[in-house]
């Protein structure tokens, strides 16, 4: 039984949808059942998914799932082995579990502070605990990027052995390449949403120090509308006041967010990831790649040569490689 009741966009919906095709190729005689909240995917003979989207009414509403749905789901079924892709395990059952912890706020040294973001604290400063706590439970533990191993490690003692990482895999068949074109390397492109870590604010105060002239000649696409929240608003406003040449065209299908790879550099400032998914979307594209010297982007990055990295809060830097770039039309 597959737990994966948070997943709804972007990089959560392609580790879901890695997870269901595995289900669809298993050879054995296993019948798997998804737990989900709102994505749909098709039942079939050996696949059953039960969906359960009122769990994203509210933080009450998922404790009540997990608390007292999720075990006896676990029990009607009959299930002999859980996956959980929610960060913690399925209480209340002596079924094998094996946890796969794709959080990083709980291993993070960017801190959150309660008037601003509390939703963020509360995970960083209480829920984190009940992680802890299921990652020291779990049969088995999977985390996407070797630093988070070593974070558990060091921080949790967790045995060495109970712990490995998979990388999200990359199963895009006959993708389309970067195509090199001129205009290409004056558009950017950040597909991320709407959460301060994601960092924006980054490459709006980069386009400030930018001068006028050279604003003319680029333009950068965020997948935001500009109205999901207080945040977002106030980035819009920005754009707005300063006159800056940046997009808000609001989330984008798999497939739109793939053809742009092809015709954008990706700008990935983030300063707090798990595995930035993007990075890897980006490097299988052969896309140019300008983002944050984290080591979830040096990991994942390493031996990928069309890249510059810049420090997350450095503005000045990030504004010094865009003009680089579209002055010499190569990174």
């Amino acid at each position: 039984m597959v737990f994966n009741v948070p997943a709804e966009s972007l990089g959560a919906l392609s580790i879901l949808n890695n997870i269901y095709s595995d289900a669809l190729e298993d050879s054995k005689e296993d019948c798997w059942y998804f737990i989900l909240g709102k994505p749909s995917l098709q039942n079939t003979s050996k696949v059953r998914v039960l969906n359960y989207p009122w769990i994203k009414k509210s933080w009450f509403h998922r404790l009540y799932f997990d608390m007292l749905i999720a075990p006896q789901l676990v029990k009607k079924y009959k299930i002999d082995k859980i996956i959980s892709y929610q960060n913690n395990i399925i209480p209340r059952t002596n079924v094998p579990q094996t946890l796969y912890m794709h959080n990083s706020i709980p291993f993070s040294d960017v801190k959150f502070k309660f008037l601003k973001e509390p939703k963020l604290w509360a995970y960083q400063n209480i829920i984190s605990r009940l992680i802890f706590k299921s990652m020291k439970k779990a049969d088995y533990i999977i985390v996407q990027s070797s630093w988070i191993k070593e974070a558990s490690i060091t921080k949790l003692k967790i045995n060495k052995n109970k712990i490995s990482v998979e990388p999200p895999e990359f199963k895009e068949k006959n993708i389309s390449s970067f195509d090199g074109h001129k205009k290409s390397y004056r558009t950017f492109f950040y597909p991320a949403g709407a959460f301060k870590y994601k960092n924006h604010q980054i490459i709006i105060d980069a386009c400030k120090l930018i001068e006028r002239n050279q604003l003319l000649k680029f333009k950068i696409i965020l997948t935001l509308t500009g109205d999901e929240n207080k945040y977002s608003l106030n980035l819009k406003k920005q754009v707005k006041k300063f006159n800056l040449p940046i997009e808000f065209v609001g989330e984008l299908t798999k497939e739109q967010v793939f053809l742009l790879y092809t015709k954008t550099i990706l700008i990935f400032p983030s300063s707090l990831e798990t595995f930035g998914l993007p990075l890897l979307e980006a490097r299988e594209h052969g896309t140019p790649v300008i983002a944050s010297k984290k080591p979830f982007c040096e990991e994942i990055l390493a031996k990928y040569d069309k890249k510059k990295l810049f420090k997350s809060d450095d503005a000045r830097e990030l504004s010094r490689i865009i003009k680089e770039v579209i002055d010499r039309y190569k990174i």
